[in-house]
């Protein structure tokens, strides 16, 4: 599980070690915690950001909850589906998530079809929680992704930039996938250092997180914010994808690439439908945000009679 992991154009080695701890015999891994923090980080924002959507945090919170479980389940299913030629000789291994497969796109579809559903039976308006979780879920992936830093994988072919780097598993791993890569068109040199493809999409996911939030102000109607998530991480999703080592294919094609530029024109285009109808038909039902009707003012109401419970009782009963 120790490995060093080094960057040779920069002189930099690291020795990571995949678990952090061990309870008795079950070991703690890295990856799992960095993701712990992710969600809770993305939980803490969602949080702070729900009134300014006309949302009540804490039911806010319940559908998230629920969602990511939905997220996991749909995560492992995706990848499942795509790695069918080793599963289907090893059913119980679909169980074993602690052996790795998760599948972001997969986690994003289940997340989103969960949440519709949940949000529905709770009565949370969907739109402005997916603007919510839009700004959390991009967060969560940004720090997710150095899990993949201390697993050592998630990796691009070669580079020659600085910041390029270079493991034993990423040899073994290049040198026993050579051949099936050169099938794709994909040719690389075991022993050379590579691009650390989690790096470019953390960054990406952080800039995006950044720009959302302040564009919260700028918004011109709900659900708006989600489209730029799909359009900004779908973008980015599929110029990454095109430098990794370790995609699932249909024929020649990487899933995750082909998903991240249909996300983006699609997004784009429902955008630019949605901003025209809202600015040429104030009556429109995007024309007002959420958070500007009498509904989501109760609904915050709530909210801040929840926060200042105890002092609104204390002096409820002085004033008695």
């Amino acid at each position: 599980m120790v490995e060093i992991l080094s960057f040779p154009k920069m002189g930099l080695s690291l020795t990571l070690n995949r678990i952090a701890f061990s309870i008795g015999n079950i070991d703690i891994y890295w990856y799992a915690i960095i993701i712990m923090v992710g969600v809770v980080v993305s939980l803490l924002v969602a949080m702070k950001i729900s009134s300014k959507f006309g949302l009540y945090a804490n039911k806010v919170i319940d559908v998230i909850m629920i969602s990511l479980g939905g997220a996991v389940i749909f995560a492992r299913v995706y990848y499942v589906i795509f790695q069918w030629d080793y599963y289907e000789d090893n059913l119980l291994e679909i169980f074993n998530i602690r052996g790795g497969g998760l599948a972001i796109y997969g986690g994003i579809i289940g997340a989103f079809v969960v949440g519709l559903i949940t949000a529905k039976i709770m009565k949370v308006k969907f739109l402005p929680l997916a603007d919510i979780i839009s700004i959390g879920f991009l967060l969560g992936q940004g720090i997710g992704r150095w899990g993949n830093f201390v697993n050592i994988e998630a990796f691009g072919g070669n580079t020659s930039l600085p910041w390029g780097m270079h493991s034993n598993s990423i040899q073994t791993y290049l040198e026993s996938q050579q051949n099936l890569l050169e099938s794709f068109g994909i040719f690389v040199n075991p022993t050379m250092p590579v691009h650390p493809t989690f790096l470019y999409e953390s960054i990406w996911c952080l800039i995006g997180f950044v720009g959302l939030l302040f564009y919260i102000k700028h918004r011109k109607f709900d659900g708006e914010i989600f489209l730029l998530y799909i359009i900004w991480y779908g973008f980015g999703r599929s110029i990454v994808e095109g430098f990794r080592t370790d995609s699932l294919m249909i024929g020649n094609f990487r899933i995750s690439q082909i998903l991240g530029i249909l996300f983006c024109i699609i997004g784009i285009y429902i955008l630019i439908k949605l901003k025209n109808k809202v600015l040429n038909d104030k009556e429109c039902g995007l024309a007002k945000l959420y958070v500007d009707t009498e509904e989501s003012k109760i609904v915050v109401s709530g909210n801040f009679y929840e926060k200042n419970k105890d002092k609104l009782e204390k002096k409820s009963n002085t004033t008695d």
